[in-house]
């Protein structure tokens, strides 16, 4: 009996460790759309992890995941713009009470991958600027006085009869506009389009980014949610294993259990308090995460408001949403707009061996001194032809050929990914919605198992292994349930984000509402 005993605790323990180990790790991914980190700290026992298009986007976290894993995850955690926030607002000594839709509204504005994207639109804005400034007029001014003396034999090679050989000192004034204007060319014209076309880029990109903050920020939310049931499911099962110790504690007294009961009850209580203990530390720290995500003042303190249980979702049919996902994916239309930028710009690259016609004119006064000057005026027309520039043009278009061809691929993967994306959503709900059926019936059964057991001890039927063996089945239940849901409940809003419409359904997907 006592060997069973301590080999179903090491597999008690080896269960939990693999429920908290995927449950850290359950929304670990890679680099944002190319690097971003620690998103996630819980997921559900024994079970494939859920789709989660935050670390296929990048946009992912390593917390928890194990002891070791501990400092690269806070590295992962520093170099993750949509992990970090811009604190705002005044820190408050009382809590903040945090609805759902409270923290994604807080995390729209405060966010910093929001932020660095919307940052991203002016850089772009910028850069259109600059390849509009080549078709756009160029208009500089230039004053000028200063005092000359020419030697003339020096300057002109002779002497002159009669004159002096030295003229001057003397003033010499010169007030004068310059315009410059490209009249065409072609290769200035393809790069002004393509430049618009990256700020269309750039603006997609940044719909996108809100899509990302949504998801990154109701995902921590729901994991807030799950380490808080956690503390309540810990809190519980410490109070049973204390009823437990106390009423073998009295059996003893009254010669019906034996002291190996009573120690083995103690035991029972150490560890459920221990699980309450890093239950308490894993909210409180979950907390940090979000209450940073968000942009909350640093060092505000935080309560959650809005609680989450199991609700069915439903949903359109599959091509319904594969269709959809390809017309509101902001980031598929920001890559359709790179293709569309990169294929002008290969044109622009063409354009580079075509004839230009250009004008220059200038006009200002001249003369000794501001007093006595004149106006004068200069104007041409110039044509440049393109003969031969060493190579530099078909280096140019093999380097445009090259970034097309990436742009293309790209677009063409993603088209692929957003096709896996939406699939694994609607079977990762699937997947979950049984998986919550199956835990919740789960969660009655340890109950009456544990029910029967303290009965059957408090009858002498039997010693205490049978009551703790059965606290233990009861704890890991209520820890699969609850991982249950939160899967349930990523999974709502990875589908939300899978189709792009996160941030103006999420509380419809997630809610109900």
């Amino acid at each position: 009996m006592c060997a069973s005993f301590i080999a179903f605790s090491d597999a008690r323990k080896g269960f939990a460790m693999g429920l908290r180990t995927w449950a850290r790790a359950i929304l670990l991914g890679a680099q944002l759309l190319g690097g971003l980190t620690a998103l996630a700290q819980y997921g559900a026992p024994a079970t494939p992890a859920p789709y989660n298009p935050v670390a296929l986007a990048d946009v992912t976290g390593a917390p928890r995941e194990a002891v070791q894993a501990r400092q690269n995850g806070y590295q992962a955690l520093s170099q993750n713009p949509y992990l970090g926030g811009v604190p705002g607002g005044k820190l408050s000594s009382t809590p903040v009470e945090l609805s759902l839709e409270g923290a994604v509204a807080l995390g729209l504005k405060q966010n910093l991958g929001g932020e660095l994207a919307s940052d991203a639109i002016t850089d772009a804005e910028g850069q259109r600027w600059q390849a509009l400034s080549q078709l756009l007029p160029n208009i500089v001014t230039d004053t000028g006085f200063g005092v000359h003396q020419i030697n003339v034999r020096a300057t002109l090679g002779i002497s002159i009869p009669g004159k002096p050989r030295i003229i001057g000192p003397f003033g010499y004034f010169d007030s004068r506009a310059y315009l410059r204007q490209s009249v065409l060319d072609w290769s200035y014209i393809e790069q002004a389009r393509s430049s618009n076309a990256q700020l269309k880029s750039a603006e997609f990109s940044s719909r996108d980014a809100r899509e990302l903050v949504v998801l990154v920020i109701v995902s921590n939310y729901l994991l807030v949610v799950a380490d808080q049931s956690e503390v309540e499911s810990a809190r519980s099962q410490r109070d049973t294993a204390k009823a437990l110790y106390q009423q073998t504690a009295d059996q003893k007294s009254a010669g019906l259990a034996s002291a190996v009961d009573v120690l083995r009850s103690q035991v029972q209580l150490q560890s459920r308090e221990q699980k309450l203990i890093v239950a308490q530390n894993d909210l409180a720290k979950e907390k940090l995460v979000l209450a940073r995500a968000v942009g909350l003042p640093i060092g505000q303190q935080l309560e959650i408001t809005t609680h989450l249980p199991y609700q069915q979702l439903t949903t359109s049919s599959l091509d319904e949403a594969l269709a959809s996902a390809y017309k509101t994916r902001s980031d598929f239309q920001s890559q359709v707009n790179r293709v569309r930028s990169a294929e002008l710009s290969r044109k622009a690259a063409t354009a580079e061996r075509y004839p230009s016609l250009g004008a220059d004119a200038d006009y200002g006064l001249s003369g000794v001194n501001p007093g006595s000057s004149h106006g004068t005026v200069n104007a041409a027309a110039t044509l440049r032809i393109p003969i031969f520039q060493g190579g530099r043009v078909h280096g140019d278009v093999l380097r445009a050929d090259a970034s097309l061809t990436a742009e293309r691929e790209r677009l063409e993967d993603l088209r692929a990914r957003i096709d896996q994306e939406v699939r694994d959503a609607y079977l990762d709900l699937e997947a979950s919605a049984q998986e919550v059926s199956v835990e919740r019936s789960a969660v009655a059964l340890a109950t009456q198992n544990l029910e029967q057991s303290r009965d059957r001890f408090a009858s002498g039927v039997t010693d205490n292994i049978e009551v703790v063996q059965a606290q233990d089945a009861l704890a890991i239940a209520n820890d699969a349930y609850i991982a249950s849901v939160y899967s349930h409940n990523l999974a709502k809003i990875s589908l939300a984000r899978a189709t792009g419409v996160a941030e103006l359904h999420f509380a419809e997907y997630v809610e109900g509402k």
